[in-house]
């Protein structure tokens, strides 16, 4: 049942996350306008309570509040600025919730640009899985004027179990997002290269993760996405390309001042060559077929 103290919430983009997100915010009492790119998406989110809309223009005539949850920040200024975008059908004093792994400083461009149309923005990149926000338990890395956190009123907090906010301009979300990419896409590498050596060296596999994951050595990603590898499984829920994209954009923001990541440079190099060789839409445990020569476990039925 909806509280009649809860405003409408638009969400664009009802991917791995994004329909998470709109789901917690539906069970939070928010009714909910969505729309996304693939036919039928909408309207299956609907069918258990919300309104299926066919633009994002559509959605942000309905909602003051609109947050996107797309791929890059191409997809993101075509929501806004394509053809039936949000730009032009959000009033003054709507705000934008920009969810999506971008360059920072083209964040921060994007606030300027939306403050011109008398658009508050937030930039709220996001982390934690498709599991978790499906549960309202993701991490959200906020920056954003202050009337802008005031209009966003319990919207975060339905969707995420920790918000933080880390500057009263848009930027430093996406900064701290890129850092947290950096280590993300190195820790998924280096899972894969040692579940790869120890494949190669005859350990058998189920024996090596349960080791692994009880042991110093271990990290979230190598108990999460080994765990894929285990079960043969390469359905994409976080895909190749995603890290050849958010590894580009850490690298990007290092080299405009000259700061060295050798570590983000290799492991960019590894998804890189993952995706060229055919796994780009896989999922991001995929980068463990570069290694050539080891018995990966064969998909369990």
């Amino acid at each position: 049942m909806t509280d009649s103290s809860r405003f409408p919430v638009g969400v664009i983009g009802l991917g791995a996350m994004g329909r998470g997100m709109a789901g917690s915010l539906r069970r939070a009492g928010f009714p909910v306008h969505v729309c996304d790119v693939r036919a039928g998406a909408a309207a299956e989110f609907a069918a258990d309570g919300g309104t299926a809309c066919d633009s994002p223009a559509a959605v942000a005539r309905a909602c003051e509040v609109v947050v996107s949850v797309v791929v890059n920040a191409a997809q993101t200024d075509s929501v806004l600025f394509g053809e039936s975008g949000a730009a032009a059908a959000m009033g003054p004093g709507g705000l934008f919730v920009m969810c999506s792994t971008v360059d920072p400083n083209w964040s921060v461009a994007l606030e300027a640009r939306l403050a011109e149309r008398g658009i508050l923005y937030l930039d709220a990149p996001i982390s934690g899985g498709a599991a978790r926000a499906a549960t309202g338990q993701i991490t959200m890395m906020t920056a954003g004027r202050p009337e802008a956190y005031a209009k966003a009123g319990g919207v975060l907090d339905a969707m995420a179990a920790k918000v933080y906010r880390l500057g009263d301009r848009a930027g430093n979300g996406s900064k701290v997002k890129i850092i947290n990419q950096l280590l993300a896409g190195v820790h998924i590498a280096a899972a894969a290269e040692a579940m790869a050596l120890g494949l190669r060296e005859g350990v058998e596999a189920d024996a090596l993760y349960e080791v692994i994951t009880n042991s110093a050595g271990n990290s979230w990603m190598f108990e999460n996405r080994m765990a894929h590898v285990l079960a043969g499984d390469y359905t994409p829920l976080s895909a190749v390309d995603i890290f050849v994209k958010d590894l580009g954009l850490v690298l990007d923001t290092a080299r405009a001042t000259k700061f060295p990541l050798p570590l983000a440079s290799t492991a960019h190099q590894m998804f890189m060559q993952a995706s060229s060789a055919g796994f780009a839409k896989e999922d991001d445990s995929a980068v463990i077929k570069i290694f050539p020569g080891i018995p990966l476990p064969e998909r369990k039925a």
